[in-house]
């Protein structure tokens, strides 16, 4: 699952806007044109097609965490380098506010019964011994989970 195919989820799931798009970025200390929105947007074989970073994913999920939940005082967080599919999957789920039981429940919604300890698992350390890899499929659930759950609301 590329970074260009989550931001394209996240964008339908909450009819996101290209200009709320821009601003999201903004509430990350970051600027981006509508062109380069575009262009990450766009279908991999289109001829204009960007390729999101890691980075750039990054500091929009933590745009949208300041979005949906509010900006912190002080300086922002540096945005990761390298993104794993764990570490968008905390991320969204702090962005949305959800508790385990909510995002089992969304995971239900997508047709995939977890435990809490399964779920628990994907947001441990990766150097603790029950952490969990999130695998694209598991992250491409929980995506499909908050569009059934956030899209239907809109």
């Amino acid at each position: 699952m590329t970074n260009n195919d989550i931001l394209r989820r996240i964008r339908y799931t909450f009819d996101f806007n290209d200009s709320k798009m821009i601003a999201i970025f903004g509430l990350a200390d970051y600027q981006v044109t509508r062109e380069q929105i575009s262009d990450w947007l766009k279908k991999d074989d289109d001829s204009a097609y960007q390729k999101c970073s890691d980075t750039q994913l990054a500091i929009f999920l933590n745009g949208l965490i300041n979005d949906k939940r509010g900006k912190k005082e002080g300086p922002q967080p540096a945005p990761e380098q390298r993104l794993t599919n764990n570490t968008i999957f905390r991320k969204l789920k702090i962005a949305l506010n959800l508790k385990a039981e909510d995002t089992l429940e969304i995971m239900t919604l997508a047709n995939l019964r977890m435990s809490k300890h399964e779920l628990s698992a994907f947001f441990r350390k990766p150097d603790h011994k029950h952490y969990r890899d999130c695998k694209d499929q598991i992250l491409r659930k929980f995506l499909k989970g908050v569009q059934l759950k956030y899209r239907a609301n809109i």
